[in-house]
C-alpha cells in the first residue's frame, strides 16, 4: 500500500478482479454443465480403474474422463445436446454406450461395463427384471443380436440357434411357428414385444407371422419365470426389442429382395435423432407364392419407437407394432395330395408407452401401459377332393328317417412315417371356419434400488384385463379375466464371486384365484477371467416355478364351461366343478461356464431337470366315471371335456461353444438331449392304453391318436437337436453359413376317424414319427460403396422336405437376392 495515499497498487487491484471473474465464470460454467458420472466395471462387477471414457458428440469427443480406483468417473461439459460414451480400457474391448440427451444442468448416471470377449451382448434383462451382466446371473439366456437377422425374412431360423429349443412350423411361409424350450408346451412361453405380452391370452403365440422388420434383436430366458413375469411365463421368456434412433442426422434405410417361387420384398425405415427426441419407423411388404398350391402368404409390417427425454433422467418412450398377414390353408398336403382351398388372416398390434425415472442415488421407477389386440380368422372357401355320402338313418338322404352328410376326402396315397410305417387310403378334409379375438390391456409398476453391488431390491406390481372370443359355425364364447401379481426380488454380489437373485410373485387370477411362483438363483466365479488356458470359470444353479392360464379354446372346453354353457348349475355345484386350474411347471439347472482359451474359446454345459403337473387334457368319458366319480347324467352331456390331470417331466443336458479364431471370424455351436417322458394321463387314448384308436392294420400296436400316451415322450419334441454358424466378417465381403439339426421325434397322423369309412386304419404309431432333418443356409454381403450393399440368401441348401411334422412338407431350397441403401446420417 502507498505510504502517502493509503490506495494499494493498481496491480494488485487488476489482479484481484481478474481473479474474482475467474471465478465467477468457472462458478457459472460449473453451474451450466451437463454432468456425466458412474462407474466402470467389467463383467463380473470390478472395478477397472484408469479407464479412459470419453465424451462424444456428433463426430468429436468434447469431454475425456479417467475412472479412479474405485471405477467411479465424472465428465462435465458446458454444452447441451446428445451424446455417446466411448469407453477404453487395457485388456479390454471398447465400449459405445447407448446415445443420451443431456441438458446444460443436467447430472446424468451411466454406468459402464466393459467385456471382455466380443463374442456376444452381455446384458440381459429378462433374467432379472434388471439389466444385468450375463456373467452375474444364473440363468439360462440366449441374446440373438440384431445382426443375424439382416438378410432373413423372419426369426424363426434364427430361434433354433439356441440349445434347449425345438422349433416346428407346419407347413412353409405363414406356417404356425411353435416353440417348444426344454420340453415344454408351445403355450408355456411369455412373448414379449419392448416388455409388452404379444401372445394371446392364454399363452399361444405364432412366430411364424413375426417379421425381422424392426427387430434389434432378442433376447430368451429358458426356463419358468413367473416370479417376475406372472401367468404364461411356465417354460421360457422371450421378449422382442425394437431399435432405437441414434443418428443426430436423419437415416433413411431401403432394402429390397426378390427370389423364386415369385417371392418379393420391399423394406423402408426412417430413424435418428433431434434434441431431445429420438425416433425410429419401419415399414415392410413380404409376398411369395410358396412352394404348394394354394399356399400364397402376404405379410405387412410396420413399428415405430419414439423416445423424449422430459428430463435428465426421465424418459417417456412409444412403441407400437402391427402386422397383417394372410396365407393360404392348404392343409397336410402329404395326406390329401391336394391343397385345402382355405385362407388365413391374422391382424396383430401391440402398443406401450413407457415412463422412466432414474435418480442419482440408484432409485430406479417404472411405469408401462401396454396393449395387444390379436384377431385370427380362418375361412373355407370350397369344398375339394371326392365327395362321399354317408347315411346312419334309417331311410334314405331326403326322408324324414335319414341321417345324412357329405365328406370330402382327398387322392388314395400311402402315408410314410419316420419309423418306417405306412398307411395307404384316402383322408377326410377338416378345414375349419372360426374367427378369434385376443385382446390384453395390461398396466405395469416397478420400483428398484441399488444398496450399492451388495443389494438390489425390486418390487413390482401388475395389472392385467384380458378378453377374449372364439367363433365357430356352431358356437360362440366369450370371456374376460381381470389378473392381479405382485413381485418382490432381492439381488447381488458378494466380492465379485458370488451373484445371488430371490423372489417370488403373488397372483390373483380371475380363473383359479391366487398362486404363488418363487425363484432362486446362484452363480459363483472361483476363477477370474484372463488371457491363458482355462482363466474364466463360473458355476451357476437356478430354481423357477411358473404357472400357466388355460387358453381360449381349451376354456371354452373344459368340464366347468360346458357344464354352464348348457345350464347345468346344479351338478356344477354339487360336485364342486371348478374352472380349469393353474398348470404348473417346476425346474431346476445347473451349469458351467469355461473360457478354454482366455475369451477366443468358451463352452456352456449345463443340466436341466423340469416338471409339469396338473396340465390340462380332454379326459375320457370312462375316466370321468370311474376315476373322477362323475354320475353318467353329467358324463353324457358334455364332449371330452378338458380337466388338469395330464402331468409330464424333462430333464436333459445343454451344450454350447463359441470360437473367435479371429477377429473377421466367429464359430459358435451346440447340442440338446432332452429326455421327456408322460407320467399321467387321463385322456381316451391313455385310459384305454391305447386301444380306442388302434389301426385295425396294426393289431397289438398301442397308438395316441390325440395326445401321448403314458410313458411315451411328448409330441412334436424331438429328443435330439443341435445347431451351428460360422460367420465372417470382412471389409466389404460378408459371408455365414448356418445350420439347424433335429433329430426324430414322436408324433401322430390325427387322423382317426377320418379314413375312407371314417375309421383309424390312417393312424401310425407315435414313437418316432416325425422325421428328423438338417436345415443348412447360407448368405452373403458385399458392400459396393459404403451405403449400399448387395446381398443374397440362400435358405435349405439341401432341400429336405421334412422339416415340419408329418404331413407337412416344408420349403425346397429357396434364393433371394437384392440390395440395401442407406441415406442420410453422421
Amino acid at each position: 500500500m502507498s505510504a502517502l495515499t493509503g490506495r494499494p497498487p493498481a496491480r494488485l487491484v487488476l489482479r484481484a478482479i481478474l481473479t474474482l471473474a475467474a471465478f465467477l465464470f468457472s462458478t457459472s460454467v460449473s453451474a451450466r454443465a451437463v454432468v456425466v458420472r458412474g462407474v466402470v466395471t467389467d463383467p463380473l462387477g470390478r472395478p477397472i480403474p484408469a479407464a479412459r471414457v470419453q465424451l462424444i458428440q456428433g463426430p468429436k469427443a468434447v469431454a475425456v474422463g479417467v475412472a479412479g480406483l474405485d471405477g467411479a468417473y465424472e465428465i462435465r461439459y458446458g454444452a447441451s445436446g446428445r451424446f455417446v460414451l466411448l469407453t477404453s480400457a487395457a485388456t479390454f474391448y471398447p465400449g459405445i454406450g447407448q446415445d443420451f440427451y443431456g441438458g446444460s444442468t443436467d447430472v446424468i448416471t451411466q454406468n459402464i461395463v466393459l467385456e471382455t470377449a466380443s463374442l456376444h451382448e452381455v446384458v440381459t434383462v429378462t433374467a432379472t427384471g434388471l439389466p444385468t451382466p450375463v456373467e452375474q446371473t444364473s440363468a439360462a439366456v440366449t441374446l440373438i443380436p440384431e445382426s443375424e437377422l439382416a438378410t432373413t425374412v423372419g426369426i424363426v431360423d434364427a430361434l433354433r440357434q439356441s440349445p434347449g429349443v425345438a422349433v416346428v412350423r407346419t407347413g412353409q411361409y405363414g406356417g404356425v411357428a411353435s416353440l417348444f424350450v426344454r420340453g415344454g408346451n408351445s403355450t408355456a412361453n411369455q412373448v414379449m414385444i419392448d416388455g409388452i405380452p404379444a401372445d394371446d391370452v392364454g399363452g399361444t403365440f405364432d412366430f411364424g407371422t413375426v417379421s425381422s422388420t424392426a427387430i434389434a434383436g432378442l433376447e430368451m430366458y429358458r426356463g419358468p419365470n413367473s416370479a417376475l413375469y406372472g401367468t404364461d411365463a411356465g417354460a421360457s421368456v422371450e421378449n422382442l426389442q425394437t431399435p432405437r434412433g441414434s443418428a443426430t442426422k436423419p437415416v433413411v434405410s431401403y432394402s429390397g429382395d426378390a427370389g423364386n417361387f415369385h417371392t418379393y420384398r420391399d423394406e423402408l425405415s426412417l430413424s435418428g435423432t433431434h434434441r431431445k427426441l429420438d425416433y425410429y419407423t419401419a415399414l415392410s411388404r413380404f409376398d411369395t407364392g410358396n412352394a404348394l398350391p394354394l399356399d400364397e402368404y402376404h405379410s405387412a409390417t410396420a413399428a415405430a419407437n419414439l423416445g423424449y427425454a422430459i428430463a435428465a433422467n426421465t424418459q417417456a418412450r412409444f412403441t407400437i407394432r402391427n402386422a397383417d398377414s394372410a396365407t393360404g390353408l392348404p392343409g397336410a398336403h402329404d395326406f390329401y395330395g391336394i391343397s385345402a382351398s382355405a385362407k388365413q388372416s391374422d391382424q396383430d398390434l401391440y402398443s406401450g408407452l413407457t415412463i422412466e425415472n432414474r435418480l442419482h442415488d440408484g432409485w430406479h421407477n417404472l411405469v408401462q401401459y401396454g396393449i395387444a389386440r390379436k384377431r385370427e380368422q380362418a375361412e373355407q372357401f370350397a369344398n375339394v377332393g371326392t365327395p362321399v355320402t354317408f347315411n346312419f338313418g334309417s331311410g334314405p338322404c331326403g326322408s324324414a328317417t335319414a341321417d345324412c352328410f357329405t365328406e370330402y376326402f382327398g387322392n388314395v396315397l400311402t402315408i410314410r412315417g419316420a419309423n418306417g410305417y405306412t398307411a395307404k387310403g384316402q383322408a377326410s378334409f377338416f378345414v375349419p371356419t372360426e374367427d378369434q379375438d385376443s385382446n390384453r390391456d395390461e398396466l405395469y409398476y416397478q420400483s428398484d434400488y441399488s444398496f450399492g453391488h451388495s443389494l438390489k431390491a425390486l418390487f413390482g406390481f401388475r395389472y392385467e384385463n384380458e378378453r377374449g372370443s372364439y367363433t365357430t359355425s356352431y358356437e360362440e364364447e366369450k370371456t374376460q379375466r381381470t389378473n392381479f401379481e405382485f413381485t418382490l426380488q432381492l439381488q447381488g454380489e458378494v466380492k465379485s464371486r458370488v451373484f445371488y437373485s430371490a423372489g417370488g410373485s403373488f397372483e390373483k387370477n380371475h380363473l383359479y384365484g391366487t398362486t404363488g411362483a418363487p425363484r432362486l438363483g446362484l452363480a459363483y466365479a472361483p476363477v477370474f477371467p484372463g488371457g491363458k488356458w482355462m482363466r474364466g470359470t463360473r458355476l451357476r444353479a437356478n430354481l423357477a416355478t411358473g404357472v400357466q392360464e388355460p387358453t381360449l379354446g381349451i376354456e371354452f372346453a373344459s368340464l366347468y364351461q360346458q357344464l354352464l354353457q348348457a345350464g347345468n348349475t346344479a351338478d356344477i355345484a354339487k360336485y364342486h366343478v371348478t374352472p380349469p386350474g393353474p398348470e404348473d411347471s417346476r425346474t431346476y439347472d445347473v451349469g458351467v461356464d469355461q473360457n478354454i482359451r482366455g475369451d477366443k474359446l468358451t463352452m456352456k454345459l449345463g443340466y436341466f431337470r423340469s416338471t409339469f403337473n396338473h396340465q390340462l387334457e380332454g379326459v375320457d368319458s370312462g375316466a370321468l366315471e370311474q376315476l373322477f366319480g362323475y354320475p353318467p347324467n353329467v358324463v353324457d352331456n358334455v364332449y371330452t371335456p378338458y380337466l388338469n390331470s395330464l402331468a409330464f417331466r424333462a430333464q436333459g443336458l445343454e451344450f454350447q461353444t463359441d470360437w473367435k479364431p479371429t477377429a473377421r471370424f466367429l464359430v459358435r455351436g451346440g447340442y440338446t438331449y432332452l429326455d421327456a417322458v408322460v407320467t399321467q394321463s387321463f385322456s381316451s387314448d391313455a385310459f384305454s392304453n391305447g386301444t380306442a384308436s388302434n389301426n385295425p392294420n396294426l393289431p397289438g400296436i398301442a397308438i395316441g391318436a390325440e395326445g401321448p400316451l403314458i410313458g411315451a415322450r411328448p409330441f412334436r419334441r424331438p429328443p435330439h437337436t443341435g445347431f451351428f454358424a460360422v460367420q465372417y466378417t470382412g471389409t466389404k465381403l460378408g459371408a455365414g453359413f448356418r445350420g439347424a439339426l433335429a433329430g426324430r421325434s414322436d408324433d401322430s397322423t390325427f387322423l382317426d376317424g377320418f379314413d375312407i369309412n371314417l375309421g383309424n386304419t390312417l393312424v401310425l404309431p407315435n414313437r418316432d414319427l416325425d422325421f428328423g432333418y438338417a436345415k443348412l443356409d447360407a448368405n452373403f454381403t458385399y458392400a459396393v460403396k459404403p451405403r449400399v450393399t448387395v446381398f443374397t440368401q440362400l435358405d435349405n441348401l439341401l432341400g429336405q422336405q421334412h422339416i415340419g411334422p408329418i404331413g407337412y412338407p416344408g420349403l425346397p431350397f429357396t434364393v433371394r437376392a437384392g440390395l440395401k441403401v442407406r441415406i442420410g446420417g453422421d
